[in-house]
């Protein structure tokens, strides 16, 4: 996880994935680099991209199970309350979109199998969808293509 000046839109951004409620992940490359990054953007939410699709994914998975968090004022090292509050399952999988992170690391730090870490993504990955779609069913549908 990186935060990034990456707000300025440009010609080569291209949004990766859409979700309702103005969420969506945007693939852009930052100037003089070699391969794309994935910023991911909510409304009054911190500029944060990741170097690869799969962690900006998760992490919206995340910022929709605990229905929206705030990273400002948590600090590089901290956890976003909402994100405690979640659970276990939020959690691990909060962490595991952390730079230096891994299913490994995670499974460690809660005495678990690498195995039971990745249940839990699962498991906050069908709830996020869950609530993508139930948004989807009362008409809240993606923003419209901005980028």
């Amino acid at each position: 996880m990186s935060d990034s000046d990456s707000s300025q839109s440009s010609d080569t951004d291209r949004v990766h994935r859409e979700y309702p409620l103005d969420v969506r992940v945007v693939e852009f490359r930052p100037a003089g680099a070699e391969q794309p990054q994935y910023r991911f953007e909510a409304p009054e939410h911190t500029d944060i991209s990741f170097a690869d699709p799969e962690t900006a994914t998760l992490y919206a998975d995340v910022y929709f199970d605990t229905n929206g968090f705030q990273e400002a004022g948590t600090g590089h090292r901290g956890v976003p309350p909402e994100v405690v509050q979640a659970g276990r399952d939020t959690m691990a999988a909060y962490f595991l979109t952390m730079a230096g992170t891994d299913t490994n690391w995670v499974a460690s730090f809660y005495g678990k199998k690498p195995s039971e870490i990745e249940r839990y993504v699962g498991a906050v990955r069908r709830r996020a969808e869950e609530i993508r779609t139930e948004a989807a069913e009362r008409g809240v549908e993606p923003a419209a293509n901005a980028a």
